[in-house]
């Protein structure tokens, strides 16, 4: 059984840092996005409560709805206090989806001392996430020890708590190795970042990396329903946008 994964597309905002989050719920919604999320580092600021309403109300007006809190909080470096704020921003923005960081060093070489700090912290954050009745994901990325696929499942694993992850194609990675970490995470899989950089961090249109995508997108209608988010689009350019939706509309179709 596949799922339409077409009402679970959308953009991060952190895609258009430039832009007034006004702006950015615009293009969105002009562009046939269906949800977004918010960045805590310019756009949803946690200790702003006006302006976090001012962001809820702009994505409810431009027919958006909000599927995560983009936060930088990282685990076993940022203290408990900082989180619980996270908790009444992402409260504030109407979402249940915190996004978080799994610390600030790789798992190549991980101590044992390092391990167990970070995965306190994050079992501390999931326990205060779901008294509020929030989750908490993480940020696939590298310099984090959810840098790989295995090393991602590992730490869900030993957290022991219901966190997701996110999951983006590991930059340089092929094709064929990047799909194999994806079906490896794919029953913990919340939210895609959905962008194409090849070789390295140089930046193309979607359908550039159409053998990626295409397979990729038949792996999450097979699974629980998950976020589709655009991100890092050629140029940062809002007038791109549209193009990289409609890429993305197609393929689902």
């Amino acid at each position: 059984m596949t799922t339409d994964l077409r009402d679970r597309i959308g953009l991060c905002s952190v895609t258009f840092r430039a832009l007034a989050a006004r702006r950015v719920a615009h293009e969105a919604a002009a562009a046939g996005l269906r949800v977004v999320e918010w960045g805590a580092d310019v756009h949803a600021p946690p200790h702003s409560p006006d302006v976090l309403h001012e962001v809820r109300e702009q994505t409810a007006v431009s027919g958006l709805t909000t599927c995560s809190y983009g936060s930088y909080w990282r685990a076993g470096v940022d203290d408990t206090e900082s989180f619980e704020v996270l908790t009444e921003a992402a409260a504030a923005l109407g979402t249940t989806r915190i996004r978080v960081w799994a610390g600030a060093e790789g798992s190549a070489g991980a101590s044992g001392a390092l391990r167990s700090r970070v995965t306190g912290a994050l079992r501390d954050a999931a326990a205060i996430a779901a008294a509020r009745g929030l989750s908490v994901a993480l940020e696939f990325h590298s310099g984090t020890l959810a840098d790989t696929a295995p090393e991602a499942v590992r730490l869900l694993d030993d957290v022991g708590d219901p966190l997701s992850t996110y999951w983006q194609p590991p930059v340089g990675e092929p094709d064929d190795r990047a799909l194999d970490g994806l079906r490896l995470m794919l029953d913990r899989v919340s939210a895609i970042h959905v962008f194409s950089w090849w070789p390295g961090q140089t930046r193309l249109p979607l359908y550039e990396r159409e053998r990626l995508w295409r397979p990729a997108l038949e792996l999450a209608a097979r699974a629980a329903p998950v976020d589709l988010l655009l991100e890092f689009v050629p140029g940062d350019d809002p007038a791109v946008l549209p193009r990289e939706s409609a890429t993305l509309l197609r393929w689902l179709a």
